[in-house]
């Protein structure tokens, strides 16, 4: 039973990197905006996840034992948290679901309440910027602020 766990895991991303290249495969664009199109980079993404994943399936880890109740429950939160950051994303905007986001992430594991907040205000403000301006990415700012033209 020491090493199933990573087996379980890796056959799970596994169907995980296929449903992804799967999906990504269906996109479909009326025009051509760079070479390779929108399908490259997921697919891409999904063969190396695929490729990772089989290293854990024929090269389990040594001490691939099941986390105890206190981990899981923890990583259960941790998925909670980033699927209401999923489902609020858009709604609420970027800025205000990504400083509450990694405020209840760093308070999970246990960050003073000061520095949570640091950490959030800076993660949100940083990457907002690193994706307008460095990027030229556009992202959310929530229904509840005007649109800014």
């Amino acid at each position: 039973m020491r090493i199933a766990a990573d087996r379980i895991l890796g056959l799970a991303l596994i169907g995980l990197a296929a449903l992804a290249a799967f999906n990504a495969s269906q996109f479909e664009v009326m025009f051509s905006y760079e070479p390779v199109g929108p399908k490259a980079f997921p697919i891409l993404l999904a063969a190396i996840l695929a490729g990772l994943s089989l290293v854990l399936v024929f090269r389990p880890g040594e001490n691939g034992e099941w986390p105890d109740k206190h981990v899981a429950l923890r990583l259960l939160a941790v998925l909670a948290v980033l699927l209401v950051y999923a489902m609020l994303f858009t709604r609420l905007g970027f800025l205000i679901t990504t400083v509450v986001t990694v405020l209840f992430l760093a308070r999970l594991f246990e960050a003073p309440w000061k520095k949570a907040w640091l950490a959030g205000v800076l993660m949100s403000v940083g990457s907002y910027y690193l994706f307008t301006l460095g990027l030229g990415i556009s992202l959310p700012t929530g229904y509840w602020l005007p649109k800014f033209n």
